[in-house]
């Protein structure tokens, strides 16, 4: 608990809202600290089955990333690879995979794109975006005159979100999940320093920016994030799902357009036209 508060006030959140069983929960905690921590659960508090509980975060050490006048980019972003991938905080949750996806491209990149977590087709090749939705991002970035090596991807999340009796099934990462890396993608910000960031899908706009609601009403504007400029637009994988909804093709095009104002990338007249009506 004291690890998710200290993420989201180095996220900038002064208030966290509680709801009347959270409240209870704390009560009772609170009236078991006093009646002391040996006699066992207070009268009025909820039953929980020990054997989802998980053990508490252990203290966790700050990251250390070499200083920039001492290191270049592509080093210190591996210093935080190290440690990413035995980051306390994470691995006591207990809620996530083991192996680590960590974070791709250019460590110099002006364009960073966050997503929320990384899935089968990740965890399976240690790279985001990958699989069906990788390739759908590859193309949007083609279109845009870029690769995947011109650009720096990442994710809010940095271990696959576990479920029961996993196979190829994935989930979105808990609001726990994302505060407990959130440290580690402030890090690789701090690092990269990209012109602009992209957030992909509504979670990862949650977990960056703070904003809540659906990505319809979070698409369209400006955000900052630590005085980065950042546009928030559809996941690929959101495409996939809705069949290629042109619509929504045209809206995420629309967001790619701004950001390639954003950087100072050219547009050529075609790419501007790419969902006008053909004369």
């Amino acid at each position: 608990m004291i690890d998710f508060l200290e993420a989201e006030q180095a996220r900038g959140v002064s208030h966290i809202y509680l709801d009347e069983g959270a409240r209870d929960g704390l009560r009772a905690l609170y009236r078991r600290a006093q009646a002391g921590t040996r006699q066992g659960p207070a009268q009025d508090a909820p039953a929980r089955d020990t054997a989802t509980l998980t053990p508490p975060a252990a203290p966790s050490a700050p990251l250390v990333i070499p200083a920039a006048a001492s290191a270049s980019k592509a080093e210190r972003l591996a210093a935080l690879r190290e440690q990413a991938a035995t980051w306390a905080p994470a691995w006591a949750l207990g809620t996530l995979r083991e192996t680590l996806v960590f974070a791709t491209g250019n460590p110099d990149a002006r364009l960073m794109l966050v997503g929320e977590a990384p899935g089968h087709e990740e965890e399976k090749q240690g790279e985001p975006f990958v699989g069906p939705a990788g390739q759908k991002l590859d193309g949007i970035l083609q279109t845009m005159g870029l690769t995947r090596q011109d650009v720096y991807l990442s994710t809010l999340v940095k271990f696959r979100p576990a479920t029961p009796r996993q196979t190829t099934n994935n989930r979105k990462p808990s609001p726990e999940e994302i505060a407990a890396c959130l440290p580690i993608l402030r890090a690789e910000i701090g690092i990269v320093r990209p012109a602009c960031i992209v957030a992909l899908g509504g979670t990862a706009a949650e977990g960056l920016l703070g904003l809540t609601g659906a990505v319809p009403a979070m698409r369209g504007s400006w955000h900052q994030f630590d005085g980065i400029p950042v546009r928030v637009t559809y996941n690929p994988s959101y495409l996939l799902q809705s069949g290629d909804n042109t619509s929504i093709r045209r809206q995420l095009w629309e967001d790619m357009l701004m950001v390639m104002e954003e950087i100072i990338l050219p547009i050529s007249a075609k790419q501007r036209a790419f969902f006008l009506p053909k004369g």
